[in-house]
């Protein structure tokens, strides 16, 4: 397993990093389409185009790249023995926030496909922001390494 793991870890990364670039791209569009959504009256044509939309991206993109993240972070992890540095631990505390706001973009995307949203597209435009600071400093973990 040693082996696999060590001589695997140059992919795991790779993987890693498309993972979660797809991850992103979804944590942040997901959002400012809820925004537009917020524009559109319940029941109209608009307001059907942006449901499929939101759940296309959430289960076709979002979803499958969210699981890969975590993976083939996971094996990276792994291979190189990280589990004892403080800057990962921050880092994993990032991506747990991260996954959390996966999740409440989930519940919102349910809200809207039943037509109960309650939310404002201020509300929107302001969480669109948490998922970029969460990878600021998810970057800034890794890449500095500050602790």
């Amino acid at each position: 397993m040693e082996a696999f793991l060590s001589g695997g870890y140059l992919w795991f990364k790779a993987i890693h990093v498309l993972a979660v670039i797809a991850w992103m791209a979804g944590l942040l569009y997901l959002p400012r389409l809820f925004v537009y959504h917020c524009e559109t009256v319940p029941g109209s044509i608009g307001s059907e185009r942006f449901k499929v939309m939101e759940g296309r991206l959430y289960r076709f993109i979002m979803t499958p790249a969210t699981v890969a993240a975590w993976i083939f972070g996971l094996l990276t992890a792994f291979a190189i023995d990280v589990w004892s540095d403080g800057w990962f631990h921050a880092k994993l505390l990032f991506v747990v926030l991260l996954q959390a706001s996966h999740e409440l973009m989930g519940r919102w995307l349910r809200d809207f496909a039943q037509d109960c949203n309650r939310k404002s597209a201020k509300f929107f435009r302001i969480v669109n922001e948490v998922p970029t600071v969460l990878m600021i400093g998810i970057v800034i973990f890794v890449v500095v390494k500050p602790f």
